[in-house]
């Protein structure tokens, strides 16, 4: 059954904030607004708990960077572990809470497992295979596969030969058969998997000390367990909705509502209904004046990943440029607002930023830009242009 937000206690009218109030909340809450290299311990991020996107050159580790933590472009601390996870993409996380992780991104129904691996599922279902049990399947297969550091193709041929027709597809840009691609890496880590950092094409290895007799259990993980998916996603991405939440996660929206936390409460966000946690709602109300925060975003920045888009940046000519079909750029983020793009250029050792600006920016923000020009340049390890 689905659960119903309540109000906040004591309060007779649904708590209302503007737009940026939201979103300055989600920046503290994403912990945006600490200082650089404030935080020496790589797992000291709250975004580890939803995981943390690692696509394209900069990916996770600076995404973490910009959230106050020393880190370093291809330092990977083993505290850190990677796998294929929402959405199919790579993602960090705390390696002492991978089993936890793992339990967490278990499909939730045969209609989320399908909802999650797109076209494969309709081939398992007329085959009378649950799209759930197939995910386990492929996970056993990998497991068998992988049992020692192996690069994605090899391990893709190799998974081919031990699945049957409804697993397998004719993939014409290869042409070849293979697996699904978005079974075969959404499985991964049910198989005790992670990803080798650093590689590319990825390099699939063994999870140190995890349990063989776990191996494609796809047993859903009662609500508020631990890293739960809809309380992490309500909390970080807060004030949000169901809808919202369901396609972040590209999950079945009958399923985020079965799980949605008791402890939602209804806030009008610009006069639209959604939702956030009791416990975020004093922070929501209070969040923090402008401060003159400024941080560089990676493409695939969790705070990009929020599907209210149209809350995030209100103007649709915009959108687009920031969310474009292929090679996103970078967002400029001061105060919770996107204020413009980034794109990096390279020469040599020389790091450039290619800039637009969407409002006029006044020197207090155009040092800040170049500030944290700067600080991407350190974190890449090479010299300012």
């Amino acid at each position: 059954m689905a659960r119903t937000p309540r109000r906040a206690a004591g309060t007779g009218a649904t708590p209302s904030v503007d737009r940026g109030t939201a979103l300055r909340h989600r920046a503290h809450v994403q912990q945006l607004t600490r200082p650089p290299s404030s935080a020496a311990d790589p797992t000291d991020a709250h975004v580890l708990d939803l995981g943390v996107q690692d696509t394209g050159p900069d990916g996770a580790l600076w995404a973490l960077a910009v959230r106050g933590v020393a880190t370093r472009a291809r330092e990977h601390p083993d505290v850190l572990a990677y796998a294929w996870t929402l959405r199919g993409a790579p993602h960090a996380y705390r390696r002492a809470g991978l089993r936890d992780v793992e339990r967490a991104v278990r499909p939730w129904s045969d209609d989320d497992a399908a909802r999650r691996i797109f076209d494969a599922a309709r081939p398992l279902r007329a085959a009378g295979i649950g799209p759930a049990a197939a995910l386990g399947r492929v996970a056993s297969a990998l497991r068998e596969v992988v049992d020692r550091p192996r690069v994605k193709g090899e391990v893709s041929t190799a998974l081919t030969a031990l699945l049957p027709a409804p697993y397998l597809r004719e993939c014409r840009p290869c042409g070849a058969t293979h697996a699904y691609e978005q079974t075969f890496r959404l499985a991964a880590l049910h198989a005790g998997l992670e990803l080798e950092p650093g590689t590319s094409p990825p390099v699939l290895r063994r999870v140190p000390r995890w349990t063989s007799t776990r191996v494609g259990d796809t047993t859903p993980a009662p609500p508020g367990a631990p890293l739960d998916l809809v309380h992490g996603a309500l909390h970080l991405l807060g004030p949000t909705t169901r809808r919202d939440v369901a396609t972040f996660l590209d999950a079945a929206p009958a399923d985020v509502a079965a799980r949605w936390p008791d402890d939602a409460v209804d806030v009008l966000v610009d006069g639209r209904p959604a939702q956030v946690l009791a416990d975020d709602l004093d922070a929501l109300l209070a969040a923090p004046a402008p401060t003159g925060v400024v941080r560089l975003l990676g493409p695939f920045d969790l705070w990009l990943q929020a599907r209210d888009r149209d809350v995030v940046v209100p103007d649709p000519a915009l959108r687009r440029t920031l969310w474009p079909t292929l090679g996103r750029p970078g967002a400029v983020l001061a105060d919770g607002e996107v204020v413009g793009t980034w794109r990096p250029r390279t020469r040599g050792r020389s790091l450039a930023l290619e800039v637009e600006p969407w409002t006029p920016w006044d020197d207090a923000l155009r040092h800040a830009v170049d500030e944290q020009h700067r600080l991407l340049a350190a974190f890449r390890g090479v010299d300012v242009t």
